[in-house]
C-alpha cells in the first residue's frame, strides 16, 4: 500500500510550476519566421503552427502545456519553389554541387558540422522540450549524429581511394566511381528527429544530390538553428527546407516526377501512398525505414536475469518509441510466471519524471492522442482475456503514461499485430518454438528479433529460419540499430534499401564508369586529362 501511495503522490506531482524548472533547462520561445530556400533565409508572414511541449506546467488554471514556439505552415507554392531551386541546383547533373570533386564536397560537410557543433546547446534543449526525450539522451542523440557525419566522411574517403585507380579487363580500361542520383526528398521521424534524419540527409548530400528536407511533425523547431549553417556551408539551392502539412505540399512534389529519391523514416502506409503518386515509379529510388514489430523470444533455456534486463531496455527505452524497440515478448509457458515477476520488478525500478531530471527513464509522450490509443489497446486486450499485470501499469497523468505489461496476449488482440510504438509490453506465452516462426512468417513486418537462450542447439535451430524472415537476429541482446557500421534494413513492410555508414553512401548514389579501349591514342588522351586535373570524375587523386 505504501508503494502505491508513493507512486500516486509522485504521479500527482510529476509536473511542476515554471519557476521550479532548473535555470539551465528553461527555454525561451522560438517563433520561426524564416526558412531556407534557394540559398536564402526567406521571410515568412503567413500561417504558423504553435509548438507545445509534452511537458505540462502547473498554473493557477490547472495543468497547461508549455508553449515553446512556432514554425511556418508553408503551402504548395513554397514547396514548388524549393523544388525548382533543387532541380536547378542539380541541373541534370551539371550543377556545381553534383560535379564537384569528392574532397571539396567533404570540406563543405565538415564546414557545416563545425557550425552545427556550435549550436549543440540550443539543439539539445529543443530535442528535450519538443519530444520529451531525457536531457542525457538528447545529448547522446546530438553527439551520435556528429559521430555519424564524421564516420560518413571517413567511409566516403575509403570508397574514393578504392576507386582512384583503373580496372583493366580484356583490353578495356575503366574507372568506376559513384555519382549522385538527383533531387532527394528527405523526411525524418519524430523519435530521433536529428539522428535518424541526418543518417539519410547527410549521405544524400555528401554524394552530390540536392535536397528537399521536410522536418518531422514533432521535432521541427530543433532544425531551425541549423538552417543558417546549411546556408553558409553549401551552394545555393543544394539544400532547401520545406514546411507545411504533408497532405498539402507532398503530393504535388511527387506528382511532378522531379523527385529522384524518396527517403522516409515513418509508416509503410505513407510510403506506399507517396510512391504511387510518382508518375515514373521506375525512375524513383526509395530508401525507407518503416514499421516494425520486433519480438523478444525467451526460452526455458535462457539466462532469465539477462533476458529481463535486455528486454526491459529494448521495450521501454525512450518509452518504447523506437522502430527498433522490442514490441512483443514471447516467453515459454513454463517460465512465464517467473519472467513476469522479475520483469515487473524491473519495470517498477524505472524512474519516471521530467526530461531534465537526472537518471530519468520514463518521460511524457509527445503525440497528443497517443494515450487514447494505448488505452484502447489495453481495453481490447482485456476484452479478449488479458490484463495489466504490473503494479500501476497504464496509469496516466496528462501526457504521461506509465508502462503497462499485458498478459496473456493472443492472436485475437490488436497488441499481437499492431506496432504500439509506446510503453505497453505485450507478453505472449508459447509452448513450441514453431509458434515463433509462424508469427514471423505471418507478420507484415520483418526488421529484427531477439532470441534469449543458452542452448547452442536451440539457438542454431532458430537462427537458420529467422535470418530469412527478418534482417537482424540478436542473440541474448536487445534489438537495436547500432553500431552504425552494420547494415540496417528490414524485410516486408519494415524497410526498403539498406542504411549504415557505408550502405547509405551506396543507397544515395549509383556506380558510373568511364571506359575506353586501350590504344596509343586513348591512353594519351586519358593521361592528359588525369595529369592535368581536367576532370573531377576521372581522377587518380588520393584523399587522405
Amino acid at each position: 500500500m505504501s508503494n502505491t501511495k508513493n507512486f500516486e503522490e509522485n504521479l500527482e506531482h510529476l509536473f511542476v510550476e515554471e519557476s521550479q524548472i532548473p535555470e539551465q533547462h528553461r527555454i525561451e520561445e522560438i517563433h520561426q519566421k524564416r526558412y531556407l530556400s534557394n540559398g536564402e533565409m526567406k521571410n515568412w508572414d503567413g500561417e504558423v503552427h504553435e509548438v507545445y511541449s509534452p511537458v505540462y506546467l502547473k498554473t493557477a488554471d490547472g495543468l497547461k502545456q508549455k508553449l515553446i514556439g512556432s514554425y511556418p505552415v508553408g503551402t504548395e507554392k513554397e514547396a514548388q519553389e524549393s523544388l525548382t531551386a533543387a532541380v536547378e541546383a542539380y541541373n541534370d547533373g551539371r550543377g556545381e554541387w553534383p560535379t564537384m570533386n569528392v574532397s571539396e564536397r567533404i570540406s563543405h560537410v565538415e564546414h557545416f558540422t563545425r557550425k552545427m557543433i556550435a549550436k549543440k546547446e540550443t539543439v539539445v534543449k529543443l530535442i528535450m522540450w519538443e519530444i520529451g526525450k531525457s536531457y542525457a539522451d538528447s545529448i547522446k542523440e546530438f553527439d551520435r549524429t556528429v559521430e555519424y557525419i564524421y564516420a560518413t566522411i571517413d567511409a566516403l574517403k575509403d570508397i574514393d581511394r578504392d576507386s582512384s585507380g583503373f580496372q583493366i579487363v580484356e583490353g578495356i580500361a575503366a574507372q568506376v566511381r559513384r555519382s549522385p542520383l538527383g533531387v532527394v526528398l528527405c523526411m525524418g521521424p519524430f523519435n530521433y528527429p536529428l539522428n535518424e534524419t541526418f543518417t539519410t540527409l547527410i549521405p544524400a548530400l555528401i554524394m552530390g544530390n540536392t535536397i528537399l528536407f521536410k522536418p518531422p511533425k514533432f521535432g521541427t523547431l530543433l532544425h531551425y538553428p541549423l538552417q543558417e549553417a546549411f546556408q553558409e556551408a553549401f551552394p545555393k539551392g543544394v539544400i532547401n527546407v520545406i514546411y507545411g502539412r504533408g497532405n498539402v505540399i507532398i503530393p504535388g512534389l511527387m506528382q511532378s516526377g522531379k523527385i529522384n529519391v524518396l527517403t522516409l523514416i515513418g509508416s509503410s502506409r505513407v510510403a506506399n501512398e507517396l510512391k504511387k503518386q510518382h508518375p515514373k515509379v521506375n525512375q524513383l529510388r526509395a530508401v525507407l525505414g518503416l514499421d516494425a514489430k520486433n519480438a523478444s523470444v525467451i526460452t526455458a533455456k535462457a539466462d532469465l536475469d539477462l533476458a529481463v534486463k535486455e528486454t526491459l531496455s529494448g521495450s521501454l527505452s525512450f518509452n518504447g518509441q523506437r522502430c527498433t524497440a522490442l514490441k512483443i515478448v514471447f516467453v515459454q509457458r513454463n517460465i512465464a510466471d517467473e519472467f513476469l515477476k522479475k520483469f515487473n520488478e524491473a519495470v517498477s525500478g524505472l524512474k519516471f519524471g521530467l526530461p531534465w531530471e537526472e537518471g530519468v527513464n520514463l518521460t511524457p509522450l509527445p503525440e497528443p492522442y497517443k494515450i487514447d490509443y494505448l488505452n484502447d489497446c489495453i481495453k481490447d486486450a482485456e476484452a479478449h482475456g488479458a490484463k495489466v499485470v504490473n503494479e500501476n501499469g497504464g496509469k496516466t497523468k496528462a501526457s504521461f503514461f506509465y508502462p503497462a505489461v499485458v498478459y496473456p496476449v493472443n492472436k485475437d488482440m490488436k497488441l499481437y499485430y499492431e506496432e504500439q510504438f509506446g510503453p505497453i509490453v505485450p507478453v505472449v506465452p508459447f509452448d513450441d518454438l514453431e509458434e515463433i516462426i509462424q508469427f514471423l512468417i505471418n507478420s507484415t513486418h520483418g526488421q529484427q528479433v531477439s532470441i534469449f537462450s543458452q542452448d547452442s542447439d536451440e539457438l542454431a535451430w532458430l537462427i537458420d529460419p529467422l535470418v530469412n524472415l527478418v534482417s537482424r537476429v540478436n542473440v541474448n541482446s536487445q534489438s537495436q540499430r547500432g553500431p552504425d557500421v552494420l547494415p540496417f534494413t528490414g524485410r516486408k513492410d519494415s524497410a526498403e534499401g539498406t542504411l549504415s555508414v557505408t550502405d547509405a553512401i551506396r543507397s544515395f548514389s549509383i556506380r558510373s564508369l568511364v571506359a575506353f579501349k586501350m590504344n596509343e591514342s586513348n591512353n594519351s588522351l586519358i593521361n592528359e586529362i588525369v595529369n592535368s586535373d581536367k576532370s573531377n570524375f576521372l581522377s587518380t587523386k588520393f584523399i587522405f
